[in-house]
Protein backbone atom coordinates (compact mmCIF):
# COMPACT_ATOMS: atom_id res chain seq x y z
CA UNK A 1 0.00 0.00 0.00
CA UNK A 2 1.34 3.28 -1.26
CA UNK A 3 0.24 4.81 2.07
CA UNK A 4 2.39 2.83 4.28
CA UNK A 5 5.06 3.57 1.81
CA UNK A 6 4.70 7.19 2.79
CA UNK A 7 4.59 6.29 6.36
CA UNK A 8 8.13 4.65 6.25
CA UNK A 9 9.43 8.02 5.10
CA UNK A 10 8.03 10.20 6.85
CA UNK A 11 9.50 8.26 9.90
CA UNK A 12 12.34 8.23 8.60
CA UNK A 13 12.52 11.76 7.68
CA UNK A 14 11.36 12.63 11.31
CA UNK A 15 14.51 10.74 12.96
CA UNK A 16 16.68 13.17 10.17
CA UNK A 17 15.24 15.74 11.69
CA UNK A 18 15.69 14.90 15.29
CA UNK A 19 19.56 14.21 14.62
CA UNK A 20 19.98 16.66 12.79
CA UNK A 21 18.32 18.58 15.87
CA UNK A 22 20.49 17.51 18.23
CA UNK A 23 23.82 18.33 16.37
CA UNK A 24 22.73 22.09 16.00
CA UNK A 25 22.22 22.29 19.79
CA UNK A 26 24.97 20.84 20.89
CA UNK A 27 27.25 23.18 18.38
CA UNK A 28 25.25 26.05 19.11
CA UNK A 29 25.48 25.99 22.92
CA UNK A 30 28.14 23.88 23.17
CA UNK A 31 29.48 25.04 26.74
CA UNK A 32 25.93 23.48 27.96
CA UNK A 33 26.37 19.94 26.29
CA UNK A 34 30.40 19.95 27.70
CA UNK A 35 29.48 20.38 30.61
CA UNK A 36 27.22 17.50 30.44
CA UNK A 37 29.63 15.06 29.74
CA UNK A 38 32.42 16.41 31.57
CA UNK A 39 30.08 15.48 34.56
CA UNK A 40 29.84 12.37 33.49
CA UNK A 41 33.00 11.55 32.63
CA UNK A 42 34.40 12.64 35.79
CA UNK A 43 31.77 10.74 37.81
CA UNK A 44 31.83 13.23 39.77
CA UNK A 45 28.38 14.12 40.83
CA UNK A 46 27.62 10.10 41.58
CA UNK A 47 27.26 8.35 45.09
CA UNK A 48 30.16 9.68 47.02
CA UNK A 49 33.03 7.02 47.89
CA UNK A 50 31.63 4.54 44.93
CA UNK A 51 34.32 1.62 43.96
CA UNK A 52 33.86 2.95 40.03
CA UNK A 53 35.85 5.94 40.85
CA UNK A 54 39.07 4.72 38.84
CA UNK A 55 37.11 4.71 35.48
CA UNK A 56 36.74 8.79 35.74
CA UNK A 57 38.61 10.25 32.23
CA UNK A 58 39.18 13.76 33.66
CA UNK A 59 41.83 14.92 31.25
CA UNK A 60 40.52 18.14 29.00
CA UNK A 61 41.52 17.05 26.20
CA UNK A 62 40.04 13.54 26.43
CA UNK A 63 36.46 15.24 27.17
CA UNK A 64 36.49 17.27 24.14
CA UNK A 65 37.26 14.02 22.43
CA UNK A 66 34.35 11.75 23.33
CA UNK A 67 32.23 15.57 22.52
CA UNK A 68 33.61 15.43 19.43
CA UNK A 69 32.93 11.41 18.51
CA UNK A 70 29.30 11.88 19.66
CA UNK A 71 28.78 15.34 17.34
CA UNK A 72 29.88 14.01 14.82
CA UNK A 73 28.21 10.52 15.07
CA UNK A 74 25.05 11.83 15.93
CA UNK A 75 25.63 14.19 12.63
CA UNK A 76 26.30 11.15 10.36
CA UNK A 77 23.24 9.33 11.41
CA UNK A 78 20.98 12.46 10.76
CA UNK A 79 22.59 12.26 7.12
CA UNK A 80 22.20 8.82 7.00
CA UNK A 81 18.08 9.13 7.78
CA UNK A 82 18.00 11.84 5.44
CA UNK A 83 19.90 10.15 2.91
CA UNK A 84 17.70 7.01 3.54
CA UNK A 85 14.22 9.25 3.57
CA UNK A 86 14.97 10.92 -0.22
CA UNK A 87 15.82 7.46 -1.65
CA UNK A 88 13.06 6.02 -0.74
CA UNK A 89 11.04 8.79 -1.18
CA UNK A 90 12.52 8.39 -5.21
CA UNK A 91 11.45 4.71 -5.47
CA UNK A 92 8.46 5.11 -3.86
CA UNK A 93 6.24 3.85 -6.71
CA UNK A 94 8.49 1.66 -8.04
CA UNK A 95 8.15 -2.57 -7.45
CA UNK A 96 8.26 -4.19 -4.31
CA UNK A 97 11.59 -5.69 -4.42
CA UNK A 98 13.16 -2.08 -5.77
CA UNK A 99 11.81 -0.26 -2.54
CA UNK A 100 13.21 -3.09 0.14
CA UNK A 101 16.46 -3.04 -1.37
CA UNK A 102 16.36 0.58 -0.95
CA UNK A 103 15.90 0.67 2.71
CA UNK A 104 19.76 -0.01 3.23
CA UNK A 105 20.93 3.95 4.26
CA UNK A 106 18.15 3.45 6.92
CA UNK A 107 18.53 0.25 8.28
CA UNK A 108 22.64 1.91 8.41
CA UNK A 109 21.20 4.85 10.16
CA UNK A 110 18.92 3.03 12.74
CA UNK A 111 21.86 0.97 13.14
CA UNK A 112 24.13 3.92 14.41
CA UNK A 113 21.45 5.61 16.66
CA UNK A 114 21.25 2.87 18.28
CA UNK A 115 24.88 2.23 19.30
CA UNK A 116 24.99 5.78 20.05
CA UNK A 117 21.78 6.19 22.34
CA UNK A 118 21.89 2.49 23.84
CA UNK A 119 25.03 1.85 23.69
CA UNK A 120 26.96 5.36 24.32
CA UNK A 121 24.33 6.48 26.72
CA UNK A 122 22.96 3.54 28.27
CA UNK A 123 25.57 0.64 28.25
CA UNK A 124 29.07 3.14 28.24
CA UNK A 125 27.94 6.48 30.09
CA UNK A 126 24.72 4.69 32.39
CA UNK A 127 26.82 1.76 33.54
CA UNK A 128 30.72 2.25 32.76
CA UNK A 129 30.38 5.79 34.17
CA UNK A 130 27.84 4.78 36.72
CA UNK A 131 26.06 7.76 35.28
CA UNK A 132 22.75 6.18 36.64
CA UNK A 133 24.02 7.54 40.32
CA UNK A 134 23.72 11.45 39.25
CA UNK A 135 20.60 13.21 40.55
CA UNK A 136 21.60 16.34 38.31
CA UNK A 137 23.88 14.93 34.99
CA UNK A 138 21.33 11.76 34.18
CA UNK A 139 20.40 11.46 30.37
CA UNK A 140 19.55 7.47 30.57
CA UNK A 141 15.71 7.94 30.45
CA UNK A 142 16.18 10.60 27.29
CA UNK A 143 18.48 7.99 25.92
CA UNK A 144 15.95 4.89 26.24
CA UNK A 145 13.11 6.87 24.57
CA UNK A 146 15.43 7.60 21.39
CA UNK A 147 16.68 3.78 21.55
CA UNK A 148 12.99 2.46 21.73
CA UNK A 149 11.89 5.06 18.72
CA UNK A 150 14.95 4.29 16.47
CA UNK A 151 14.41 -0.04 16.92
CA UNK A 152 10.00 0.94 16.62
CA UNK A 153 10.92 2.59 13.42
CA UNK A 154 13.41 0.41 12.46
CA UNK A 155 11.46 -2.46 13.13
CA UNK A 156 8.51 -1.15 10.82
CA UNK A 157 10.68 0.14 7.96
CA UNK A 158 11.84 -3.04 7.71
CA UNK A 159 8.98 -4.78 7.20
CA UNK A 160 8.68 -6.39 3.53
CA UNK A 161 6.73 -4.02 0.86
CA UNK A 162 5.04 -5.62 -2.17
CA UNK A 163 4.52 -4.68 -5.40
CA UNK A 164 1.71 -1.93 -5.49
CA UNK A 165 -2.09 -2.78 -7.09
CA UNK A 166 -2.81 -0.71 -10.05
CA UNK A 167 -5.97 0.68 -9.65
CA UNK A 168 -8.23 -0.92 -12.38
CA UNK A 169 -10.54 0.93 -14.28
CA UNK A 170 -14.51 0.49 -13.50
CA UNK A 171 -15.67 -1.88 -16.46
CA UNK A 172 -17.83 -0.60 -18.73
CA UNK A 173 -21.24 -1.31 -19.43
CA UNK A 174 -22.12 -2.84 -22.76
CA UNK A 175 -25.02 -1.24 -24.52
CA UNK A 176 -27.84 -2.90 -25.55
CA UNK A 177 -28.15 -4.02 -28.98
CA UNK A 178 -30.84 -2.09 -30.38
CA UNK A 179 -33.87 -4.62 -31.65
CA UNK A 180 -34.41 -4.33 -35.00
CA UNK A 181 -37.04 -2.53 -36.26
CA UNK A 182 -40.14 -4.45 -37.56
CA UNK A 183 -40.80 -3.76 -40.89
CA UNK A 184 -44.57 -3.62 -41.44
CA UNK A 185 -45.68 -6.86 -43.83
CA UNK A 186 -46.74 -4.49 -46.50
CA UNK A 187 -47.00 -7.57 -48.79
CA UNK A 188 -50.41 -8.61 -47.19
CA UNK A 189 -51.88 -4.96 -47.13
CA UNK A 190 -51.05 -4.68 -51.11
CA UNK A 191 -53.02 -8.09 -51.57
CA UNK A 192 -55.89 -6.84 -49.46
CA UNK A 193 -56.01 -3.53 -51.99
CA UNK A 194 -55.90 -5.64 -54.86
CA UNK A 195 -59.23 -7.56 -53.62
CA UNK A 196 -61.36 -4.92 -52.51
CA UNK A 197 -60.43 -3.07 -55.94
CA UNK A 198 -61.35 -6.07 -58.29
CA UNK A 199 -64.52 -7.07 -56.10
Amino acid sequence: MLMTRYAKIAMAACLAAFCLLVVFNNLSDYGTNHLFVHHVLHMDTTFSGNALMYRSITHPVLVRVAYGLIIAAEGAAGVLFLAGAIRLWQVRAAPGAVFNQAKGLIVAACLLAFLIWFFGFMVVAGEWFAMWQSATWNGQETAFRVSVTVLAVLIFVNQPDGDLTASKPAPARAKKAAAPKRQPRRRHADQGRRRTDTA
